[in-house]
C-alpha cells in the first residue's frame, strides 16, 4: 500500500488546511493509522491517530484544533486543521503505523 498525502502549503497564522492521505489499496482492516509531523531541528512526533473503527486521538498541543478522520470506503485518511499557529509549521507525514506505511510528507508552514 502507498500513501500519497496533498494539501499542504502556506497559510497565516489562525488559518485552516485540510490534509489528505490517499491510499493505493484498502485501508480496512490496516489497523491504525495516523498523522505525524516534523519540524526543523525536532524529532518526528504523533499529531492524531484513528483506529479502524473511528475511535480518535490528538496530542495535547491540537486537540480542540485538528480533527483526524478516515473514509475506509474511499481508502483515504484526512486531518482538518484549524486555528492554525507557527509552531504547527513541519513537515505532515501520513502513516499506517502497524503495517509500516508511511507517506512521503508534505510541508505545511504558517506564517505570523
Amino acid at each position: 500500500v502507498q500513501l500519497v498525502e496533498s494539501g499542504g502549503g502556506l497559510v497565516q497564522a489562525g488559518g485552516s488546511l485540510r490534509l489528505s492521505c490517499a491510499a493505493s489499496g484498502s485501508i480496512l482492516g490496516i489497523g491504525v493509522m495516523g498523522w505525524y509531523r516534523q519540524a526543523p531541528g525536532k524529532e518526528r512526533e504523533l499529531v492524531a491517530a484513528i483506529t479502524d473503527d473511528g475511535g480518535a486521538y490528538h496530542a495535547d498541543s491540537v486537540r480542540g484544533r485538528f480533527t483526524i478522520s478516515r473514509d475506509n470506503a474511499k481508502n483515504t485518511l484526512s486531518l482538518q486543521m484549524n486555528s492554525l499557529e507557527p509552531e504547527d509549521t513541519a513537515v505532515y507525514y501520513c502513516a499506517a503505523q502497524s503495517a509500516g506505511y508511511w507517506g512521503q510528507g508534505t510541508q505545511v508552514t504558517v506564517s505570523s
